[in-house]
């Protein structure tokens, strides 16, 4: 049974921990249930994370800037572990404390630019692990982020971040050999908490696995397969659930040559479940990185192909990670996607400074879609406060599909 509702998910998490607590190898008699709780709750800990976030978007598809101003609040309680059993809690709160002339997508405001970030509270984790040498069982509300977050990760930018109901299993086989299986019956979106014009969450029965191989310390490669079976849902479209099935495999190279990072990739993605969809697209990334006099330079070229008038689909990615931070391409066209992109880095003192400029076009055809200019400047004041001025400027060529837009941050961060 899917977690439908966050007290749900928190009323499974804390059966199965007082069920762990009972069956666990420190459990004996001498170590009562009631004194195994007492020492797990003795030996947690609290966390505070507040997240303060200023963002503008200006498209010349609206007559309106759209501008939000955002606090998110988060709580996380972790027990200690006994018996090589632990739990987490984490609420989430998104509330508005300033300006609201935005589209978060539930709130009705369609004469703005949509910055998807509804206001709620919602458990943004609620899990039970046991551990055991190499091995790691979690179930529950958890995160779930594999290899670069390409294909799954938890959208941390957003503010309800993207977590998953369901048990994850991680086997680490030698020092060599490191196996991740998990099991998904319900993906909870940045749509949350409460369903508006977008599913909050998605139902089914989705599998995520990965095996990392290293055959040296500055080599590895991993094998994917992510299974997502998107079940519908009576009040959205197939377009909004059952179409996001798909079943991607791949495998991927990372490892570092001298002073040379490199990063490949290749996988094929096929639809699958109840998709509506029939199609074949592949996906290939190339990345180089390289210091020089004080800067980190990068490069790559990534591309998500399509098949059948169906681009390559990453729905679960960290997708404002990639493909520019105007966010113009979360979705992938229908003729596929080319992204070539260059990034410098320096930091300065406690200020971390990326500057990075990608070139967008179609993979079947000629069409240039434009080009982007991202900027950052991170300032680590001290170990709780963090600032972030951003900014992501994108140039539209192909006027009849993509408008100008420019999306910029202010971010203050402070942990407790």
């Amino acid at each position: 049974m899917p977690f439908a509702r966050a007290p749900s998910a928190l009323r499974c998490a804390r059966s199965a921990a007082l069920m762990l607590l009972l069956t666990s190898p420190g459990a004996g008699a001498e170590d009562a249930p009631g004194n195994a709780l007492v020492s797990a709750i003795q030996e947690g800990s609290a966390q505070l994370d507040l997240r303060y976030r200023y963002e503008t978007v200006d498209s010349d598809s609206f007559d309106k800037r759209a501008r939000a101003s955002l606090l998110r609040s988060r709580l996380t309680l972790t027990t200690g572990a006994v018996g090589g059993v632990t739990a987490l809690f984490e609420v989430d709160n998104v509330a508005g404390i300033g300006v609201d002339d935005f589209n978060s997508t539930d709130n009705g405001k369609s004469e703005f630019p949509t910055i998807a970030d509804p206001e709620g509270t919602e458990f943004n984790q609620a899990w039970v692990a046991l551990s055991n040498g190499g091995f790691n069982a979690t179930l529950g509300r958890q995160r779930v982020l594999l290899g670069e977050m390409r294909f799954i990760g938890s959208k941390p930018w957003r503010n309800n971040e993207q977590t998953y109901d369901g048990l994850r299993l991680r086997w680490q086989a030698g020092s060599a050999l490191s196996i991740d299986a998990s099991y998904v019956n319900q993906i909870n979106r940045i749509f949350g908490p409460e369903d508006g014009t977008n599913p909050a969450d998605w139902h089914g029965d989705n599998l995520f696995l990965n095996a990392e191989y290293r055959p040296t310390p500055n080599h590895t490669i991993t094998a994917f397969a992510y299974l997502l079976d998107v079940e519908a849902q009576r009040t959205f479209t197939a377009a909004q659930t059952v179409n996001n099935s798909s079943s991607s495999y791949g495998i991927e190279y990372q490892g570092a040559l001298s002073a040379v990072e490199l990063r490949a990739a290749v996988a094929t993605q096929v639809d699958a479940g109840a998709s509506e969809l029939n199609y074949r697209a592949p996906y290939y990334l190339v990345e180089l990185g390289a210091p020089w006099a004080g800067f980190g330079f990068r490069a790559a070229y990534e591309v998500l192909g399509t098949d059948n008038g169906v681009g390559l689909a990453t729905p679960l990615a960290n997708g404002h990670r990639y493909q520019g931070w105007a966010d113009q391409f979360l979705a992938t066209p229908q003729d596929g996607l080319e992204d070539a992109w260059i990034s410098v880095d320096r930091t300065l003192g406690p200020v971390a400074i990326t500057a990075r400029y990608h070139s967008f076009r179609a993979e079947s055809s000629s069409t240039v879609f434009g080009s982007e200019v991202d900027l950052q400047a991170l300032w680590t004041v001290n170990e709780r406060l963090t600032a972030t001025l951003k900014a992501g400027l994108f140039n539209a060529e192909a006027a009849d599909r993509f408008t100008d837009t420019t999306k910029a941050w202010l971010v203050l961060q402070y942990r407790i």
